[in-house]
């Protein structure tokens, strides 16, 4: 997710490592901590505070106590070590599952190797600084699906838990992130992406002229914005709305926002008309506070997906698919979704893969 500069807050400069040279650092020392926890994963052994806390004062060169570290650099180790395992072992685990359902399911049981998130820092609370669980990534990453042609824009990349998917997919990746440490991450752990760090709420400003993603898959902050103190009620719209005007005609986005950023909440049905003149909401569902439980949060989030091609009626808007309690419901209620426009498709593979998801569902 993006995060906010550290005046908008009142958090220290120090803690964000504003030089290049501490950020690249920090990320540095995240990604040591990270090879030494892919170990755990590979064996399928939980990690606990115990195991951490020496990983992560050797990587620091110091302990917790002495300010080295703190417990977000750990949570974020665990995640880069989940970007690493999928690295190695996503292709065969997604390849070899007779069905998305057992995907998911091996993909849960490996989420659930990492410790939840109960020590939140400043930043990360003021950031809304909250990753993508894997295994809602994977859902992300089928409602998108990515295929090797695609160019995919993450604006708001975090860790890279859901950008690991669009490599595995064989995607070109698009990465970014506001916050410098986890930008300096990013560049680490995906060399041969194209990584920059703007405010993700008015990306398409800034990115050059040229880029044209195929693919948007986004988690943005919430209710919080650059250089603006306290809550900001539109902060997820801003971030939807600039990546879906750099999107690709006929490409498709996916985004984790608010529960409440709805087509049929009253609060947003101009903006979502407005939208659909240039684009068309495919599907829109809560999804239940449990899926982020993990992660250091139980608020209702919701998964909308939008294709680049102008609605027939752009002032009929499509009803929420409810309150999805778990995610093989989610995974289930998105066979629904029509196949990807084969303008940025060449080869129609992303119509292929979800006409499978269907007939799997069906069988």
């Amino acid at each position: 997710m993006n995060a906010l500069p550290a005046r908008a807050t009142g958090i220290p400069a120090g803690s964000l490592d504003p030089t290049v040279s501490g950020r690249t650092s920090r990320a540095t020392r995240i990604l040591q901590a990270a090879n030494q926890i892919m170990p755990f994963l590979e064996r399928g052994r939980p990690i606990g505070a115990s195991d951490l806390r020496p990983i992560m004062t050797h990587a620091f060169d110091g302990s917790d106590a002495e300010g080295c570290w703190v417990w977000k650099d750990a949570y974020e180790a665990c995640e880069a070590a989940q970007v690493l395992f999928l690295r190695k072992f996503g292709p065969v685990i997604l390849g070899r599952s007779q069905t998305p359902a057992g995907a998911l399911a091996m993909l849960a049981k490996v989420a659930h190797l990492v410790p939840t998130h109960t020590r939140r820092s400043d930043e990360s609370q003021a950031f809304q600084q909250l990753s993508t669980p894997m295994p809602l990534a994977y859902v992300v990453s089928r409602a998108a699906g990515m295929i090797a042609g695609d160019t995919v824009l993450e604006p708001s990349a975090g860790t890279g838990l859901l950008a690991i998917f669009a490599e595995i997919a064989q995607a070109r990746l698009m990465l970014n992130d506001y916050a410098p440490v986890r930008q300096a991450l990013l560049t680490q752990l995906f060399p041969n992406a194209q990584t920059s760090r703007h405010d993700a709420a008015h990306i398409d400003d800034y990115l050059n002229r040229s880029a044209s993603p195929t693919v948007v898959i986004m988690n943005p902050p919430f209710s919080v914005g650059a250089h603006v103190e306290g809550r900001v009620s539109d902060a997820a719209w801003r971030h939807l709305a600039s990546a879906f005007a750099r999107l690709a005609p006929g490409g498709r986005l996916v985004a984790i926002t608010g529960s409440s950023l709805a087509p049929d909440n009253p609060k947003w049905r101009d903006a979502f008309v407005r939208l659909q003149e240039r684009g068309q909401v495919l599907f829109s569902a809560a999804i239940d506070g449990s899926v982020y439980a993990r992660h250091g949060t139980t608020v209702e989030t919701r998964f909308t997906v939008l294709d680049k091609i102008p609605a027939q009626d752009p002032a009929r808007l499509i009803a929420s698919n409810g309150t999805a309690p778990d995610l093989q419901t989610l995974l289930d209620r998105l066979t629904v979704l029509p196949p990807r426009s084969p303008s940025t498709s060449p080869h129609s593979i992303g119509a292929l893969s979800n006409g499978i998801l269907r007939a799997e569902t069906a069988k």
